[in-house]
């Protein structure tokens, strides 16, 4: 089987500049980014659909991801593959004292036993301690520094939260939020009211974000929760078509009301078709 070193040389090659790939040549950081956004999707995509003989090869193309950006680098005199993988497996000793309190990858485990919570907190200490000593003026420092602006907005929204949860910015139970997302929904309603298309896009972004909270709170990953609801939304409308084709009937033709029984339908088949509790 290929090991690494072959997927590194055959990186090399794709990106020789005489006898390499012409698509590969003329790719850069930048270029590659929304490949690496659509692999990791990929990956948990097949996670979700519990598609573990497809997995393997997903993982791959993530990896693929990695070693791209290791070879731009390398080709510049930035960095090469040896350092990433240096610099991952130095942090996870760092931040598992528990596991490694030598410091020695290969050392004896520490017999103490520490319980979920404290390697939680341990871990959130020693990524302060790693944003202090990174951040140029430690006085501006941020507990939302390092909270990727290239995250989905769903997804960056419930870290911000969870950030700002860490000194009390918080509600304290869901409820609250409940009653935030009814006032946020009323103060859609009124910039509808006055059609007014800034106000009514800034009221929906602050919806968004007050439902990602209660998801939050609700312990549901808002990410996860949305694509589900777009499998599911999917599924439904693809019922609905097939059973128009096989009625001889175009969508384009058939009335909202029509649609929406089919909804309906396809609503019902799902739940017949959910396996019922024992």
């Amino acid at each position: 089987m290929y090991q690494l070193d072959d997927l590194l040389h055959l990186m090399a090659r794709l990106r020789d500049p005489q006898h390499g790939c012409p698509w590969d040549l003329k790719q850069s950081y930048a270029s590659i980014v929304p490949h690496t956004i659509e692999e990791a999707y990929e990956v948990a995509d097949a996670i979700e659909r519990g598609d573990f003989a497809h997995l393997p090869g997903e993982l791959g193309d993530l990896l693929f991801q990695v070693v791209y950006y290791s070879q731009l680098a390398r080709e510049e005199g930035r960095f090469a593959f040896a350092e990433v993988v240096d610099g991952i497996t130095r942090k996870l000793i760092r931040r598992h004292p528990h596991v490694f309190p030598d410091g020695d990858l290969y050392g004896a485990p520490d017999a103490a036993k520490l319980e979920e919570a404290a390697v939680k907190q341990r871990w959130e200490e020693l990524k302060a301690e790693e944003r202090a000593e990174q951040a140029a003026a430690p006085e501006q420092l941020s507990l939302l520094d390092d909270v990727p602006q290239a995250l989905p907005a769903l997804s960056r929204a419930a870290k911000l939260q969870k950030r700002a949860a860490r000194v009390g910015f918080d509600w304290p139970e869901a409820l609250p939020v409940v009653d935030k997302v009814r006032e946020e929904l009323d103060e859609v309603l009124e910039a509808m009211s006055e059609n007014d298309p800034e106000a009514i896009a800034e009221e929906l972004g602050d919806l968004l974000f007050v439902v990602t909270n209660l998801a939050r709170h609700l312990r549901v990953d808002p990410e996860a929760a949305l694509r589900a609801a777009n499998g599911k939304f999917e599924q439904r409308f693809r019922f609905i078509e097939r059973a128009l084709r096989e009625a001889g009937r175009a969508i384009e033709d058939c009335a909202l009301e029509d649609l929406d029984a089919l909804w309906g339908e396809a609503k019902k088949m799902e739940k017949r078709d959910r396996p019922s509790a024992c």
